[in-house]
């Protein structure tokens, strides 16, 4: 299994969009997003989907270079439309021109229809926390990459749909609370798929609803299907789901989840930011968090539980792990990229096979 210094994966995530046409300014943003997701545990939101996004680009499904539409636009609100363009490259932009908003008025909206992939939600809630904000993010896929079936259903209807919520503060960093309302994400059986690997049983179901561990089983004619986040209480993940389908799709002038749709491209988003200094105040949420984190933390731990988790803390700790021993690659998904490489004629980094 490759095991690349981060820098050496940004800097090879970089060259392979230079290659393939982007701009040294939107490739660096690829590239450190993708390097970002996989650093921080969210491999299926990693460099896995270098090749997808190039592949996208080239038959002209998603564009490099498109700026940011305003459609509307008031003291607390924007309204966008992507173009297809990159999705980190423009989401940042979106995210960055709501948070001068919310530090004005309080709180802005923002809505970002026809996004080519915008990678993982909590990246926004970071950009948000980072400056001093809270953030609420939920994202659908534009109507298609429909893998989730409803609670009972043998055919998918819904995309992972993802939410994100941060609030900034605490004793370590940001509470960043970043998941799909789905058992897994499409990515991580993409990722089992490539590799050769099973998935754990109780991500995915068979076309007649069965479980099972081959991940192949999605993807096949007739699909299989995903299952909702919640167990034996799915029916909640779903109804998540089918709510943030209505949110990203139906707010933003996107599209919902709908018949005969075609492959997935990208998202629908909703932001929403809030600056804490308009609300109950800097100080008083500083107070606030300094009374809830110990004592959430110093919960009494049944035998074997070193301690307790809360959200951003697996993914600062991975982070921090990965910054210092490299990134892993499972081999599937590395001989992908160095077989775009190749194409690219792009050098693969020095001594990694």
């Amino acid at each position: 299994m490759p095991l690349l210094p981060a820098e050496t994966l940004t800097r090879f995530t970089e060259s392979l969009f230079l290659a393939a046409g982007v701009s040294p300014g939107e490739s660096q943003i690829l590239a450190s997003s993708l390097v970002g997701a996989n650093l921080r545990g969210y491999d299926s939101h990693g460099v896995m989907r270098v090749p997808f996004y190039i592949a996208a680009m080239r038959d002209g499904r998603v564009r490099p270079g498109v700026p940011l539409k305003i459609e509307r636009e008031t003291p607390a609100l924007l309204v966008c439309d992507a173009g297809w363009g990159l999705g980190q490259v423009l989401a940042r932009e979106l995210v960055d021109r709501l948070i001068a908003k919310a530090s004005l008025v309080g709180v802005a909206a923002g809505s970002l229809c026809q996004a080519a992939h915008i990678g993982r939600v909590g990246e926004y809630a970071e950009q948000a926390a980072a400056a001093g904000m809270a953030a609420i993010i939920c994202a659908n896929s534009h109507g298609s990459g429909q893998r989730v079936a409803p609670v009972g259903g043998i055919r998918g209807r819904l995309g992972t749909n993802p939410l994100s919520i941060g609030m900034p503060g605490g004793e370590h960093g940001p509470f960043i609370l970043d998941f799909g309302t789905s058992a897994t994400a499409e990515g991580k059986v993409r990722v089992k798929r490539i590799a050769g690997e099973n998935v754990p049983l109780g991500w995915i179901l068979d076309p007649e609803g069965n479980p099972t561990t081959d991940p192949n089983q999605l993807y096949g004619n007739p699909p299989g299907s995903i299952l909702p986040m919640g167990g034996d209480q799915a029916y909640k993940g779903f109804g998540l789901a089918f709510l943030i389908e209505l949110l990203a799709g139906g707010l933003s002038g996107g599209k919902c989840s709908h018949p005969d749709a075609p492959p997935p491209v990208g998202n629908d988003v909703l932001f929403v930011i809030l600056d804490p200094r308009h609300l109950g105040g800097e100080a008083h949420l500083r107070e606030q968090i300094g009374i809830l984190e110990p004592f959430v933390r110093n919960t009494p731990r049944k035998a074997g539980v070193d301690r307790v988790i809360l959200p951003g803390d697996p993914e600062r700790e991975l982070l921090a792990r990965r910054q210092r021993e490299g990134v892993p690659l499972d081999e599937g998904n590395w001989q992908e990229l160095v077989k775009l490489a190749g194409q690219l004629q792009v050098a693969v980094p020095a001594g990694v096979v």
